[in-house]
């Protein structure tokens, strides 16, 4: 676990260094230079090609870390590093074909009547190749156990080059459709940075053939394809949906929800850019006990992390959307629910990551084919009636669902659950905590307020986390923090 908190508290630093960009773009800069409408467009077309990602990629970014370790020279390796980039190439050119005569009809018609994005629809297909091939390079330094500038990369350089652009809106400097066509440029960028940083590592030489177990490289890339795009379908689809039942703006307003509730799940992402390839490394190497004891370590540090993020934002969303514009308090109900939902991916540590890298893998396929159904039957039934709350319990179903079979599964078949005593004691804290602390508000400045209160959350917090001893990784962790500091 040593490894794990090194590398995960630098990832930690980083993603929340990116979040607190984001937070300052999707709260304030999005708000108040974009109108709405403009503001649904991003999401919009951000989401879709999230969604088309997977495809092509081909899974092979996943492939690519579970492989890897399993490569015996160094002219397998090359095979398999010449394999996974040179596929999603085919692979795209096949894609883009399609997009090119169904997109049009598909999303403008089926998706979003309420949404004229025709003349940005290209936009899609490049975003999406581009995010693509981030992934593989990015897997390519996780495989290495070296994170920490991919993290950067994929966390704070976009939204960095989002937030010079939409300041160069304000002093109208550039359009709203320039503004588009530089994020289009800046995940461009993002991926060719990736690139030099993984070929820095070890240079890539293409070797003609096919890696030995290509069979089973390719199945399971396959089965990446599917349960990539049910991971991303879980998180954008409902902002694909919205449009068709309402207008741009709700879009806007769910994201800024969406994006609010998303940090409960910063620490996950944090942790699992290591807890991942090390879970493979050790389902390959069968050392069963320490990947239980991984299970549980990971499960309870993200809950103890997780839990004083998801209080920070329940006790202090009412003020934080007064120093939004007006309009997008209607989130609120959004933020509550996806907050749980994500609350929920959080306390299940690297739950996901052991069920696609042991033999049991295909069964996440059935598993998630199911929730999609589930998850479009959710909101084509609530999003009607509720509007945006109705997209936000869609999500929180679906994803309830999805994770409790996930969960019982890896139970069932290997016999490892993520709780124990501590996971008791963790969801006792996060109880009192927010008993005690809710309804608590300062007649201040709501910015006053909530830097106060959350202060206070954290001191109370951290006290009794490190008092009652939950976690001896988490102590230990603190108590070199403070060792080091005193010095």
């Amino acid at each position: 676990m040593g490894i794990v908190i090194k590398q995960s508290s630098g990832n930690f630093v980083i993603t929340y260094f990116g979040f607190a960009i984001g937070a300052v773009n999707a709260l304030f800069l999005y708000t108040n230079f974009l109108d709405q409408e403009y503001y649904g467009y991003t999401q919009y077309l951000l989401s879709a090609a999230n969604i088309l990602m997977p495809f092509m990629a081909f899974g092979v970014h996943s492939s690519l870390i579970r492989f890897f370790s399993r490569c015996t020279s160094e002219k397998e390796k090359d095979q398999l590093l010449s394999f996974v980039v040179l596929l999603p190439l085919l692979i795209s050119s096949i894609v883009a074909v399609l997009y090119g005569f169904f997109s049009e009809a598909f999303v403008t018609h089926f998706l979003s009547p309420n949404m004229d994005v025709s003349k940005y629809l290209w936009m899609i297909p490049v975003v999406g190749l581009a995010m693509a091939y981030f992934e593989i390079f990015y897997a390519y330094a996780k495989v290495h156990l070296r994170s920490n500038l991919g993290n950067f990369l994929s966390e704070v350089l976009v939204r960095l080059l989002a937030m010079l652009l939409l300041i160069g809106v304000h002093y109208n400097w550039l359009s709203t459709e320039q503004f588009l066509y530089g994020l289009v440029i800046a995940y461009v960028l993002q991926t060719l940075c990736m690139f030099v940083y993984a070929v820095s590592m070890r240079p890539l030489r293409f070797r003609i053939g096919f890696p030995h177990n290509r069979n089973e490289i390719l199945q399971f890339s396959a089965f990446i394809i599917v349960s990539g795009s049910i991971a991303t379908l879980l998180i954008d689809l409902d902002k694909l949906m919205i449009p068709r039942f309402s207008s741009p703006e709700a879009v806007a307003i769910y994201g800024v929800a969406g994006f609010i509730s998303t940090v409960i799940a910063v620490p996950a992402r944090a942790m699992n850019h290591i807890t991942y390839p090390l879970t493979a490394q050790l389902i390959g190497a069968e050392k069963w006990d320490e990947l239980r004891s991984l299970y549980k370590k990971s499960a309870l540090t993200l809950q103890i992390i997780g839990g004083l993020v998801l209080l920070g934002i329940f006790l202090n969303i009412k003020q934080l959307y007064l120093i939004i514009p007006a309009g997008y308090e209607t989130g609120y109900w959004s933020v509550i629910l996806v907050g749980l939902a994500k609350f929920y991916d959080v306390i299940l540590g690297n739950n996901n990551a052991i069920l696609v890298n042991t033999k049991h893998y295909k069964w996440a396929l059935a598993f998630g084919v199911g929730v999609v159904v589930l998850m479009i039957f959710f909101n084509l039934w609530l999003i009607p009636i509720y509007g945006i709350t109705g997209a936000a319990l869609a999500t929180l179903l679906s994803v309830a669902i999805y994770n409790t079979v996930k969960l019982l599964f890896v139970v069932r078949k290997l016999q490892m659950s993520p709780f124990s005593t501590a996971t008791i004691k963790s969801f006792a804290i996060i109880g009192v905590t927010f008993a005690l602390f809710f309804g608590w508000d300062f007649k201040f400045h709501p910015v006053i307020n909530i830097c106060c209160k959350s202060a206070m959350i954290t001191v109370f917090y951290v006290f009794v986390v490190l008092r009652w001893n939950v976690s001896p990784e988490i102590s230990a962790a603190f108590n070199g923090f403070l060792h080091k500091f005193k010095k």
